[in-house]
Parts: C-alpha cells; sequence; structure tokens
C-alpha cells in the first residue's frame, strides 16, 4: 500500500463515519466501516512511510600505499564507499 492508497483509505473511511447518512445502506452499519477503513489507512501511511525513509547507511573507507620500487617514490590511494546496512 502506498501513501496515496493510504490517504484515500482514511478518506473514504471518513466520508462513511461522518458524512453520509446512517441506514443508506441497509443492514451494514456504516459508521463502523468507515472507523475500520480509517484505521486500516493510518496502519498504511505508518508503514508505507516507516518503508520509504532511508535506513541507515554505512561508509567505509580504505587506504593503501605503496613505494614504487623504480622511484622510490610513496604512492597513497583513498577510496570512501557509501552503502547501505
Amino acid at each position: 500500500m502506498r501513501i496515496g492508497s493510504a490517504i484515500f483509505l482514511i478518506a473514504l473511511g471518513a466520508i462513511l463515519a461522518w458524512a453520509v447518512t446512517p441506514g443508506l445502506i441497509p443492514n451494514v452499519d456504516q459508521t463502523l466501516i468507515g472507523y475500520i477503513l480509517m484505521v486500516v489507512g493510518l496502519i498504511g501511511l505508518i508503514a508505507s512511510l516507516v518503508l520509504a525513509s532511508p535506513g541507515r547507511t554505512r561508509r567505509t573507507s580504505e587506504t593503501r600505499s605503496v613505494v614504487d620500487p623504480n622511484t622510490g617514490e610513496r604512492i597513497t590511494r583513498n577510496e570512501s564507499q557509501d552503502g547501505t546496512v
């Protein structure tokens, strides 16, 4: 469930719970169905926001130094990588 569908369920539940005349659909408690849809939409909204949030990131750095045998010069190489856990 994405954010848009969760908001749609919340809005539909609010309409059924508060805006539609009770008894419009026979043998169905529209208010209860509205509250259920709002709760499901809220759970879906929270879940989609948690899943869409960036996770922890891990940065690794590596340094290598070598001496060039021909010139005697020290060569240092630094590498960094950003990755997710």
